[in-house]
């Protein structure tokens, strides 16, 4: 190989092993947990980030994604119960889920496929 080879030769991504796709996955569907107890979208998120974080760079990235979402449509959510005094709230409500739900699954499903997801709309709380 000459010279000019190697300058154009970019070094490869490290494989993403299986284990931090899992984590990253569950990071984002521990959001489910809200169907178990209140506030489980938020804290079962924050727990698997704080406990996982420090295994790959992947998982933290996604536990971070995962706790802003949460937070930003539990915040979007209160504003839609504040609403309902006047009826469009109960709309609103009802979107707003249904882009939760759909979103939190395309974000579990991408991050077990190893590939960088960030949710639209969210205010990054933790950076």
């Amino acid at each position: 190989m000459d010279e000019h080879e190697q300058m154009t030769i970019t070094p490869e991504k490290p494989e993403l092993s299986q284990e931090a796709k899992q984590w990253a996955m569950l990071s984002h569907l521990a959001a489910f947990a809200v169907f178990v107890f209140p506030f489980g979208n938020i804290i079962a998120p924050l727990l698997v980030w704080q406990l996982k974080k420090d295994l790959d760079p992947y998982v933290e990235h996604n536990g971070k994604e995962a706790v802003n979402f949460q937070i930003t449509i539990a915040l979007v959510m209160l504003l839609c119960m504040l609403m309902m005094f006047y009826w469009i709230g109960f709309l609103l409500l009802l979107a707003v889920g249904l882009y939760w739900l759909v979103i939190t699954i395309v974000a579990g499903i991408k991050a077990n496929n190893g590939e960088g997801y960030r949710y639209p709309w969210t205010i990054r709380f933790i950076k």
